[in-house]
């Protein structure tokens, strides 16, 4: 079994904290883990992504090739688009609907959800609202994990290990904060995949 994940968003949304927390869920559970990271402009709100390639057996490259990704998962809906050609006839886009107006000429919303809603599998949520709802803005991107969990071919309380050890020395709260997000959004998957 293996999954091929593109992760993608903008510097500071969170993409290399979903990166660490399945790496060493993966890690942790004797899987092979091969990522590659481009960070871009990243302080200054520039695109930044991730191929991160988990499996049981090993695996060759650290790059995803086009039309081969299972899932993209995007913390950002414009940024999601970017990645498409590497998404699988079988593959889920998983992405946030909250934008991260960076630019003069950001596409119309309505055009980007268009795109979106013409793909076979997508489930697309507003996680800034849902962590806004639990009081912990800056947790948007765990939701976004949760919501791509029953995808990527891996137990969910593997997922939930490795959040306790990427937010362990920030305290139990934080711990149990963020695991209260990732089951927010895997609820959200569970209720609204097609």
């Amino acid at each position: 079994m293996k999954t091929d994940i593109i992760l993608s968003g903008v510097g500071g949304q969170g993409i290399i904290t979903i990166a660490s927390i399945v790496g060493t869920a993966a890690l942790q559970n004797g899987m092979y883990l091969k990522q590659s990271e481009v960070h871009g402009m990243s302080q200054r709100g520039g695109a930044v992504h991730s191929h991160l390639r988990i499996s049981e057996n090993p695996i060759s490259s650290d790059l995803i090739p086009f039309g081969q990704a299972d899932i993209i998962l995007s913390v950002e809906p414009m940024e999601s688009l970017r990645y498409l050609p590497y998404l699988s006839t079988n593959g889920w886009l998983i992405t946030n609907t909250t934008p991260f107006i960076n630019i003069g000429n950001y596409p119309d919303m309505q055009i980007i959800m268009d795109e979106i809603k013409s793909l076979n599998k997508f489930l697309a949520l507003d996680a800034d609202a849902m962590a806004k709802e639990i009081k912990s803005p800056r947790s948007s991107n765990i939701i976004m994990l949760g919501a791509a969990s029953p995808f990527i071919n891996m137990d969910y309380e593997f997922l939930e290990n490795g959040i306790r050890s990427i937010f362990e020395r920030k305290g139990e709260d934080i711990v149990n904060l963020n695991l209260t997000a990732l089951k927010i959004g895997r609820e959200f998957a569970e209720k609204n995949r097609k």
